[in-house]
């Protein structure tokens, strides 16, 4: 059966120390596509441990970093300010459940990697898309649902995988071309450290700018 993604679930995760990128580089796919912006105001939506939010904020950025667990938030903001705590003072760490609510909008960018929303990737993603402020950037990274590898066979396998897998194609599809210009929307593949064990990850990217 399925796992349910509620705050419930992430807070136990995170508190066991099983969440995600706690020692991990941000995504290479947001590195690669986001370098060239100028920086401004950043959503970085379901932030976990917060890899992300502090590449953004050293880059520049003003970040505001939600997540649905405040363990995950509170281990992100000790690991920010002992890494870098210039950077780390650019970032607003927010707990909030994005799929009821934006904490803000007219972001210059708002990016999510690997989320897990309730309630389906269409109604999400159409929340986050309705946060970017004319000009600025949506950029999305998931698991590509047609590939059989990927980031999320370290989830186990509770239903987590199947369900953070998203299409960039659909995604894109859900954009209205007189307010989006798609930029990029494919599939990578790259290949990651698994404790000295190669393991090849297959993502779905979406880059789109919002049109003035």
């Amino acid at each position: 059966m399925a796992q349910e993604f509620d705050r419930a679930y992430w807070e136990d995760r995170y508190r066991g120390g099983h969440g995600h990128g706690h020692g991990a580089p941000p995504n290479p796919q947001l590195v690669a596509e986001v370098s060239d912006l100028a920086p401004g105001r950043a959503l970085d939506a379901g932030a976990g441990t917060g890899a992300e939010a502090r590449w953004l904020a050293g880059q520049g950025w003003r970040v505001t970093a939600v997540d649905i667990s405040q363990a995950a938030l509170d281990a992100a903001r000790e690991r920010a300010g002992a890494l870098d705590a210039a950077a780390a003072e650019r970032i607003a760490w927010v707990r909030a459940d994005l799929t009821e609510e934006i904490p803000g909008t007219g972001f210059d960018l708002v990016c999510s990697h690997y989320a897990h929303p309730t309630g389906g990737y269409r109604a999400f993603f159409d929340r986050l898309a309705g946060a970017v402020a004319p000009g600025g950037t949506l950029f999305i990274v998931g698991h590509d649902h047609a590939e059989g590898h990927g980031h999320g066979h370290t989830h186990g396998h509770d239903g987590s995988l199947e369900h953070s897998r998203v299409g960039a194609a659909e995604v894109a599809e859900g954009l209205d071309p007189a307010q989006w210009e798609v930029l990029v929307s494919e599939s990578r593949s790259r290949e990651v450290d698994r404790g000295g064990r190669r393991a090849v990850l297959h993502d779905s990217v979406l880059r789109a700018r919002r049109r003035t």
